[in-house]
């Protein structure tokens, strides 16, 4: 009876998560979105900010400086009791030829686990693309799966640096989170991306895919907070001598 009750609680606690992210996060949300794309905004820029303060923040420069793009997702939550799950809004920018960026384009991440998992854990999300699969992923318009579409790993820190700046990256993702301040690992893998195309429409004013809005210089009052906090994070690289 024990295990049947635990059961019934731990299927009550998915079926609201998805539940809420379902009315959160719905095609029909369109008026949620407009209102929330500029706080996944603000939120990223605060989390950049918060990264560079972290031990570790030069070899993570690094990496966003070599890479072609980022994904910040400020706040994603995992939450289970028994089998738990995961969901994120994000916020990507593209590097173009002249070192500036471009977007944003609004993105999901969706995913699960089936680890014993109890409670909720909130974490700040960085994934830095870092050659041509992991960019057009992002940019081709499709939902697509973390370690199976297109391969993710932790992003490198200390020593190992150095093989994700050059033609040996191993993954053409590299992730980076943060819970309560510190730097902290998350399980990715399975996970799927989605563009979310209401928070694209707020922002631009008109629907407007992945590839259209990664293609056009970030410019203005709503997005330089973001950016600027990326360019400060890139002078980070190099900064100090390990």
């Amino acid at each position: 009876m024990r295990r049947k009750a635990m059961a019934a609680a731990s299927a009550g606690l998915i079926i609201s998560i998805v539940g809420l992210c379902v009315t959160l996060f719905s095609p029909g949300a369109a008026n949620a979105a407009e209102a929330q794309h500029e706080k996944h905004i603000r939120k990223a820029a605060e989390l950049i900010a918060k990264m560079q303060t972290q031990d570790d923040s030069e070899t993570m420069a690094r990496t966003v400086k070599s890479g072609k793009a980022v994904a910040i997702f400020p706040s994603l939550l995992q939450a289970g009791l028994g089998i738990g799950g995961m969901h994120g809004e994000g916020v990507v920018l593209v590097k173009n030829s002249k070192g500036a960026w471009n977007g944003p384009s609004f993105t999901s991440l969706v995913g699960g686990s089936l680890g014993f998992q109890i409670g909720v854990k909130e974490v700040g999300l960085v994934l830095v693309i870092t050659n041509n699969d992991g960019l057009q992923a992002f940019t081709g318009g499709k939902s697509f799966k973390l370690g199976g579409d297109v391969s993710i790993a932790a992003g490198p820190v200390g020593r190992d640096a150095g093989a994700a700046t050059d033609s040996r990256a191993a993954a053409s993702i590299y992730s980076y989170s943060m819970s309560k301040g510190l730097f902290a690992g998350v399980a990715l893998s399975g996970s799927t991306i989605n563009v979310n195309g209401d928070a694209n429409k707020a922002y631009w004013g008109k629907a407007t895919g992945a590839k259209e809005a990664l293609g056009k210089p970030a410019s203005g009052a709503k997005i330089t907070p973001l950016t600027q906090e990326l360019d400060k994070l890139m002078k980070l690289a190099g900064a100090k001598k390990k």
